[in-house]
């Protein structure tokens, strides 16, 4: 009996033993890799219906008169326009390249407001201000055919954008502050090398078979001094996106500093909010560094104009 209990005593012993031994090592677990962050995505560009969407119905005339209108208003709305730009030379395609102030990106965000009125505007309105400034001739009344027809064109494009949100592309880019403060001198380089060539040396722009094919950018048929492209800021965002033409990007940011303010360096049509006085005009509608309306270059006091608004 005791030589029995002294053989299961050995045995526990053993057996503890073995349940104490060593750990074997274990292989660890694989674990699964994080994904691999990825660059935020650029938001799609709007892309307008082309213009053989344009319904043949009666609302369908009136997107196709805009359309016209906006291409050639110097025949569709002459008694609106007075000098030789047409809209499409600063809202190119017709109204429809992104980054150049395209219609669909202009027409979801109104009525709005604007600092430059200081009043909420709708987007007839903002279109009046266009043949003021832009087109240095008078507003079609609210009602006229010619503003019907334009917004109907604007609308027609914009269908389907949400509304109140700007969409990618829908001005003119912003360009962060150049390097070096812009220059005249480099400018002018700048303009003989990449813009002469279509715009003319003297910056007159070119016409065939009677209408304007590249805008004259200064004198007496360019725009305004009201007009927003007098803001050296405005032009170098729409020259760097879009210009030379066709080659939209190519200059440098500090190129397209330069050569805006080349550009707005030289006298055109007298703002029509003209005071009377050019520091007293320049206080109430140009205080900012942007504008170098009342400013002096090249001893030359800008602000003067150059013709009397039609």
């Amino acid at each position: 009996m005791k030589a029995a209990c002294l053989s299961l005593i050995v045995a526990a012993l053993a057996l503890s033993a073995c349940n104490h031994s060593a750990p074997q090592a274990v292989a660890p677990v694989a674990k699964t890799p994080a994904p691999a962050a990825s660059a935020p995505k650029k938001a799609a560009l709007f892309v307008p219906p082309p213009e053989s969407a344009i319904p043949s119905d009666d609302f369908g005339k009136q997107v196709a008169l805009g359309r016209q209108i906006f291409i050639d208003p110097g025949r569709y709305a002459k008694a609106y326009v007075g000098n030789a730009l047409s809209c499409e030379n600063c809202h190119l395609d017709a109204g429809r390249l992104a980054h150049s102030a395209p219609l669909w990106g202009a027409y979801p965000m109104y009525p709005a407001y604007r600092s430059k009125t200081h009043d909420v505007s709708t987007f007839a309105a903002r279109l009046q201000g266009c043949f003021n400034y832009s087109m240095n001739g008078k507003a079609p009344p609210q009602g006229d055919a010619v503003l019907v027809a334009l917004e109907s064109y604007a609308y027609w494009m914009s269908k389907g954008e949400p509304i109140g949100v700007a969409p990618p592309g829908h001005g003119y880019p912003k360009l962060p502050k150049p390097a070096i403060a812009p220059d005249y001198t480099r400018g002018e380089a700048v303009f003989k090398r990449d813009c002469a060539l279509c715009h003319g040396d003297d910056g007159q722009g070119q016409q065939a078979a009677g209408r304007t094919v590249f805008p004259p950018l200064w004198g007496t048929q360019s725009f305004n001094w009201g007009a927003g492209m007098e803001q050296v800021n405005n032009a170098a965002g729409f020259i760097k996106a879009n210009m030379p033409l066709g080659r939209g990007n190519t200059l440098s940011d500090q190129d397209a500093w330069d050569v805006a303010y080349f550009m707005d360096a030289h006298e055109r049509p007298q703002d029509p909010r003209y005071t009377g006085s050019i520091p007293a005009t320049r206080a109430a509608f140009h205080d900012t560094p942007e504008s170098l309306y009342g400013a002096t270059v090249n001893g030359q006091l800008l602000g003067r104009g150059v013709a009397a608004r039609p």
